[in-house]
């Protein structure tokens, strides 16, 4: 007979917890979902990048374009986080 009580009161207990559970999350107010601000896509203002686009265009063609291997070059020197002079003596050091 105490096993039979146990499983009530099992039972019992599961059932309340459920409900609780349920009203709880029924009561519950949805907070606004907030969205972050959208950035506005400007027009490229940086003159290197244009001149990328503009090598990248030209394909093979750009490898031998003198305009196009100095872009490429302030490219390099951007990322690599070196200022033109390092790299003009950098150059002259190379040859």
């Amino acid at each position: 007979m105490e096993g039979k009580n146990l499983a009530r009161i099992g039972a019992i207990v599961f059932v309340a917890f459920a409900i609780t559970a349920t009203v709880i999350e029924m009561t519950r107010e949805d907070e606004p979902v907030r969205q972050a601000p959208a950035r506005a896509l400007a027009p490229s203002v940086d003159p290197l990048r244009a001149e990328q686009r503009r090598c990248q265009q030209m394909g093979e063609v750009a490898a031998r374009d003198p305009e196009c291997l100095a872009v490429w070059a302030e490219t390099r020197d951007r990322f690599l986080g070196r200022s033109p002079s390092d790299s003009v003596q950098r150059d002259s050091e190379d040859q």
